[in-house]
């Protein structure tokens, strides 16, 4: 789930929390259009005493959409509530920086 942290940043980008359940041991990746969707390039790391995966980025104000990238396979964000046609016959989930 991605989530706002209470941290402004430069250039009037915020810190945003993206968390995802998968397996320990499991690549999570998070893929958007705030990274050109790259399914690489933004690794969460996995978090022993919260039992997820997580990372933060810094995203500029607007609407952003994203998935998962778990071991290779392509998921929507389950904890989102805002989902998008891609297009591509499935839905992206879709976060909105103020």
């Amino acid at each position: 789930m991605a989530r706002f942290s209470s941290r402004s940043s430069l250039e009037g980008k915020k810190r945003i929390k993206f968390q995802a359940q998968a397996d320990k041991g499991s690549e999570v990746f998070v893929a958007g259009s705030f990274n050109e969707w790259n399914p690489n390039k933004d690794r969460l790391d996995y978090d022993e005493i919260a039992g997820n995966y997580s990372t933060s980025l810094l995203l500029s104000k607007g609407k952003h959409e994203y998935k998962f990238v778990i071991n290779g396979a392509w998921s929507l964000d389950p904890e989102c509530p805002d989902w998008v046609p891609n297009g591509l016959g499935s839905l992206n989930s879709v976060i909105t920086v103020n």
